[in-house]
């Protein structure tokens, strides 16, 4: 085995993810008034500022995003006898702690606060330790190109194909580590695309008035669907950026493309309000009305990803409004009154559901033997309650329902009202079959994407509509 150390870098090549970042991304969620003063670190130097940001916030090193094919050579070259040496640009404090997780390196060397460890500084700080080509460099960015030229041999991380070439120039490559796949697959799942389908409740106003045959109502419609779309692209993207470190201590949300490092946060960072002003832009084409409700449900959505959501029993009711709030902006699309009805049956579900996705949660939390749910308000001793809760409001929705089918405003939309009647079981037996299977531990983590591919739920869909059908056409006894 060599005598050279290996030198091995952090950011983006051991982690796939850059500790910077995503320090500006805590505090921007603990303590945002605190990057007022961004500025003024900055202007002391690059070190400076990832001092203060370290400081600002604590992280887990162990559930960082690790290359696990280059952490697994590591590991076979520290058991070999080679000496590993984490020499990064990222701040001493967050170096020392991925070191004190990982225990395979011997040496560690960092930004210190007043010298960026970074590119030539890097460089010399290495050649004036181990001499010119004195150690193996691994790393993964043109900035490492100074290093490489120093160093013995080059080990290639997450580096393009136009890199190696000019990392092979500088010294020999002794093993290259490609990039992860990043693939349309993994952007579509940060769009979160299949979420796009609960955006079709703008349409449930048109439909309810029966006039799912107004093509002008309809264009309109289409129109706000892309709008809400992008808008919500926009905040699921913020929302998995500002909880990185609550979505990678669960068992399915760690597989989330920012929390994965399957994508850089600042892409995250870059392409959220390019899908907002989008979003925005289309929601005024659709009119002003519907742009001033989208743009609540933004700043709703923003106040739940920012602190709502750690709020027992609050996060639940924005979540609820969060649904609701669709309904309301479809109908102000279309330029449709909104049924007192109809707004009821929707706060009441949707509250339901949004006890399903915190029951779900605390279930998952309990099989992993844990007393709280991480970034959330709920022990998972409140399971019980928060059950308890969520049935009462989902059969709060039946019964509004079947006030609703003995109201006057029945008569005049439905030939045979008495058909109609059928809709109360079918609600009763879906409400009852996603808390059954929540109960069960069968529940997505979100009950609508549940639904759509729950056969039971879509059967339950299939047969309510038949029945408002039937009960809008007229039913020969």
């Amino acid at each position: 085995m060599t005598a050279h150390p290996l030198v091995v870098d952090l950011d983006g090549t051991l982690i796939l993810t850059d500790t910077l970042h995503e320090a500006a991304l805590r505090a921007l969620r603990d303590q945002p008034l605190a990057l007022l003063r961004i500025p003024a670190w900055l202007a002391r130097g690059k070190a400076a500022l990832k001092k203060h940001l370290a400081a600002l916030s604590c992280f887990d090193a162990a559930t960082l995003p690790y290359h696990q094919e280059f952490l697994s050579w590591l590991k076979q070259q520290h058991a070999s006898g080679r000496t590993l040496i984490l020499c990064t640009a990222s701040d001493q404090s967050m170096a020392n702690a991925v070191a004190a997780h990982l225990g395979i390196f011997s040496e560690v060397m960092a930004s210190d606060g007043v010298l960026n460890l970074a590119g030539k500084n890097k460089a010399a700080a290495l050649a004036a330790r181990f001499g010119l080509g004195g150690f193996d460099y691994a790393g993964n960015a043109q900035p490492d190109l100074a290093v490489w030229q120093l160093a013995r041999r080059a080990v290639v991380v997450n580096a393009s194909a136009s890199l190696a070439k000019a990392a092979a120039s500088c010294c020999e490559i002794e093993q290259t580590f490609p990039t992860p796949a990043a693939g349309l697959p993994v952007w579509r799942r940060s769009l979160r695309v299949h979420q796009w389908m609960k955006n079709c409740l703008l349409f449930v106003p048109l439909l309810a008035a029966h006039q799912s045959l107004d093509w002008h109502n309809i264009g309109a419609l289409l129109l706000a669907f892309v709008a809400f779309s992008l808008c919500a692209s926009a905040v699921y993207i913020g929302n998995d950026l500002i909880d990185l470190d609550s979505d990678r201590q669960h068992p399915r949300k760690r597989t989330r493309p920012f929390a994965a490092g399957s994508l850089p946060v600042v892409s995250g960072v870059l392409l959220a309000p390019l899908l907002l002003t989008g979003g925005l832009w289309m929601a005024a084409q659709v009119g002003p009305l519907f742009l001033n409700w989208l743009l609540f449900y933004f700043v709703l959505t923003c106040a739940y990803s920012l602190g709502l959501k750690r709020l027992v029993l609050l996060d639940c009711l924005a979540l609820a409004m969060l649904y609701t709030i669709r309904i309301i902006a479809g109908a102000a699309a279309a330029g449709l009154p909104l049924s007192f009805w109809l707004l009821a049956f929707s706060v009441f579900l949707f509250l339901s559901l949004a006890f399903v996705k915190r029951y779900a949660e605390l279930e998952v939390q309990i099989l992993q033997g844990r007393h709280k749910t991480h970034g959330r308000g709920y022990t998972t001793s409140d399971a019980p309650l928060v059950q308890t809760l969520g049935v009462t409001s989902g059969y709060a929705a039946v019964l509004v329902l079947a006030l609703y089918l003995n109201s006057d405003a029945v008569v005049k939309l439905y030939r045979s009202p008495e058909v109609v009647w059928g809709a109360v079981p079918v609600m009763l037996f879906w409400v009852s079959w996603m808390w059954m299977q929540a109960h069960r531990g069968n529940m997505h983590d979100d009950p609508l994407v549940f639904a759509l591919k729950d056969r039971a739920s879509l059967f339950a869909g299939l047969v309510f509509a038949i029945v408002l059908a039937i009960g809008a056409r007229g039913w020969a006894w």
